[in-house]
């Protein structure tokens, strides 16, 4: 079992940074695929970004990439996002998410835990 705790969610200006950090209690982290995925008021659940855990191989949504940059620390069971130049399209509720090593990384459906979700708004 393992539980997800996001952080570092807010408001900021278009054109601002913040960064998520999630935190992993239980269960062993190392081994898992981390995701962070994001849902806007009336939209589905979207895929945002990934890190695998051997080869810590990264993927990104084409609307963050070159914008957003995803990391891992396995000793401290910490996964990050980086967000730059936001935009207002970048206000969601970013969740992050765990799931076993080889999944599918960009379904939600292959992701077994999920955090509580942080807010990000971006004013323009």
């Amino acid at each position: 079992q393992v539980q997800l705790v996001e952080s570092g969610g807010g408001l900021v200006q278009a054109g601002g940074s913040l960064r998520l950090s999630c935190a992993a209690v239980g269960g062993t982290f190392s081994s898992t695929t981390m995701g962070w995925f994001r849902q806007a008021p009336g939209k589905e659940r979207e895929f945002v970004s990934a890190i695998t855990w051997r080869l810590l191989s990264t993927h990104y949504a084409d609307s963050v990439k070159g914008r957003f940059t995803v990391s891992r620390d396995n000793a401290k069971k910490m996964v990050y996002l980086q967000m730059n130049s936001l935009k207002p399209e970048d206000t969601a509720v970013y969740y992050c998410a765990a799931a076993p090593p080889g999944s599918a990384w960009i379904r939600p459906g292959s992701y077994d835990y999920w955090g509580q979700g942080t807010q990000v708004t971006v004013s323009s």
